[in-house]
């Protein structure tokens, strides 16, 4: 049964939207082609490489397998083996393009095996494999990733070297066919010249010179094939967040943006966003590495949440993408779970400080309230405004100081970070600023520590960035902190959200009295990681303030999608980095923004 609320189609039967949403299971067909294509690759190109493994009676196994064809067993056997190695991937992950070459290459294959083998095993292996592609062709839809033509260079780049350090192996595996006793450079500029389809100073006995030739040729010519593909196949640059979608999405947030404290961190313009039906609710994501992140809360009314979040999977499934949400709320996670089938996983705690009950007063506050009257009593001031009333001159001013008091080289930031100060469309984001006159010689005047807030609803405000001159005392962000909840009252704020603490209830319980061993190794871990992610510093950071933790989760489909789904937010929060450097990247591939968390680390490890 199902039930349509303001256009939005809200499946209520949590097993029909499993089964419609969930997509393949692991062990259909394109797991098992891709599996065969990766085992039949290794083979492949290990008998084109190794000719001990080319008499073996491993090779008598790969002599029926694509790639092994005649007199040049050894190059097309290196060719057909890398080619499906690359091949694998998209043939798992359901891409139509890979799907497309392998129907191309196996009967090729084929084709070359009865040609120069006389193979029918060989042959019958290759249009077995063929004709399953064919009977499953429907299982084979998932559209391109998103990409630039950059991935050309990579390619270049990354199969150059593996063809460069392949080729070295071919060299030096016939070490009793080499004529002489050549140097390890002899043998770098034979690899170099032979990639070029040109023989090199070293030289072998019998056929060996040729089969070292054709195996340095075909890699050669491997490379130039599919750097020159990916450089003229039809680019799909990275969806960027469109001015019409920006404005329907403020438009969500102005009615329901006080639902999630995140929900402005859905209007970072490196997101894409799909919405429902109706137009009443959005949920906004970024594809890295083949996972579609969302961060949050669906955006608008919660009737439409649904709606939303069907198109989301909708869109995973089309272009094979794993599906993941990061830091959505208790209720968003309910919902999120109920309607697709997905497992919520609690990864941490939100502090959230209400304006109300915020005192300095009492022994609980006194750390933090003698750091704010040490700091005030060196003659250091606060101000707290709204962007829209602060001149254009100083906004710039706090806007570069920001960027020139980065911690990191890399921008960081996803799920709780805007990525940029003083946008005029964000006047109503909040701007703490410390200042200490009679400092105005520096490069940024007397201005000696910035924190940004963006709104949270009518009556609330999200910590967004943090970042200090480094020569300033230490403190700056608890006396700006302090500063901004005062002076919340003036400006409507009645709640402010601090900051994401990982692992929060596991540190809290780990050093309980009573705690047992499997909760105290735990925590000790969490520790150790510490060191490098300041995990027990943010929490004992945010703890200082005494604020109610909210928990936060994230939602997947299998624990066996858990490690990518780790490495890919950690790649969209800018901790893990496996794209092109800054000169070879277009400006879609580049991140923005910088996370709160990674402000924090360095004022923490500062103070």
């Amino acid at each position: 049964m199902s039930v349509t609320v303001d256009g939005d189609k809200s499946v209520s039967v949590p097993q029909r939207m499993r089964r419609l949403l969930r997509g393949p299971r692991p062990e259909s067909v394109p797991v098992v082609v891709g599996t065969a294509c990766t085992v039949v690759g290794l083979i492949d190109v290990a008998a084109g490489v190794f000719p001990r493994f080319r008499h073996s009676r491993m090779h008598t196994l790969a002599e029926v397998l694509p790639g092994a064809l005649g007199p040049f067993a050894a190059a097309l056997s290196l060719s057909a083996g890398v080619l499906l190695l690359l091949l694998a991937h998209g043939l798992k992950r359901h891409k139509r393009r890979a799907w497309r070459a392998a129907v191309v290459l196996l009967p090729a294959g084929a084709v070359a095996q009865f040609a120069y083998r006389h193979s029918i095993v060989g042959v019958l292996v290759s249009l077995t494999l063929c004709a399953l592609l064919l009977r499953h062709r429907d299982q084979f839809r998932a559209l391109p990733d998103p990409r630039s033509r950059w991935r050309a260079l990579a390619n270049f780049v990354l199969l150059g070297a593996s063809s460069l350090a392949l080729g070295l192996v071919i060299v030096s595996v016939h070490p009793g066919r080499v004529v002489g006793d050549p140097s390890i450079a002899d043998r770098l500029q034979h690899v170099l010249y032979g990639l070029f389809g040109v023989e090199g100073p070293v030289d072998y006995a019998g056929r060996t010179s040729w089969t070292v030739a054709y195996s340095l040729g075909a890699l050669g010519l491997l490379t130039a094939v599919t750097t020159i593909y990916l450089a003229f196949r039809p680019e799909h640059p990275a969806a960027r967040l469109t001015e019409d979608d920006e404005s329907r999405l403020r438009a969500l947030l102005a009615t329901h943006g006080g639902r999630d404290s995140l929900g402005h961190f859905a209007l970072r313009r490196d997101k894409a966003v799909v919405f429902s039906p109706s137009g009443k609710a959005a949920v906004c994501y970024r594809v890295v590495s083949g996972v579609m992140l969302a961060g949050g809360d669906p955006i608008g009314d919660v009737e439409a949440w649904p709606g939303a979040i069907e198109r989301f999977m909708d869109e995973a499934k089309a272009h094979s993408w794993t599906p993941a949400v990061m830091g959505c709320s208790e209720r968003g996670g309910e919902v999120w779970t109920r309607e697709t089938g997905l497992t919520a996983l609690e990864l941490g705690d939100e502090a959230v400080v209400d304006v109300a009950d915020f005192s300095l007063a009492g022994r609980a506050m006194r750390n933090v309230r003698q750091m704010v009257g040490r700091i005030e009593r060196n003659g250091y001031e606060t101000r707290v405004r709204r962007a829209r009333d602060i001149g254009a001159t100083e906004l710039e001013r706090i806007r570069r100081a920001a960027a020139d008091w980065r911690g990191t080289d890399t921008e960081r930031g996803f799920s709780m970070a805007l990525g940029r100060i003083g946008d005029p469309a964000d006047g109503d984001c909040v701007i703490a600023t410390a200042h200490l006159p009679g400092t105005d010689d520096g490069p940024h005047g007397d201005l000696k520590a910035v924190l940004h807030f963006v709104p949270w609803g009518r009556d609330g405000m999200s910590l967004e960035l943090m970042r200090r001159d480094r020569s300033a005392d230490p403190g700056m962000n608890e006396l700006l902190i302090v500063a901004s909840l005062q002076a919340a009252g003036k400006l409507g704020v009645a709640r402010v959200s601090l900051n994401f603490a990982m692992f929060r209830s596991a540190l809290a319980r780990g050093e309980r009295l009573g705690a047992g061993p499997v909760l105290r190794c735990w925590r000790g871990l969490l520790i150790f990681l510490s060191r490098w992610f300041q995990i027990e510093s943010l929490y004992k950071f945010n703890a200082k303030f005494k604020p109610r933790w909210e928990p936060r989760f994230v939602v997947f489909r299998t624990s066996r999608d858990l490690p990518r789904i780790g490495i890919a937010a950690m790649q969209a929060e800018g901790f893990v980095n496996f794209s092109l450097p800054r000169p070879f990247r277009s400006r879609a591939q580049r991140p923005c923004g910088h996370t709160l968390r990674t402000a924090q680390e360095h004022e923490v490890r500062a103070a």
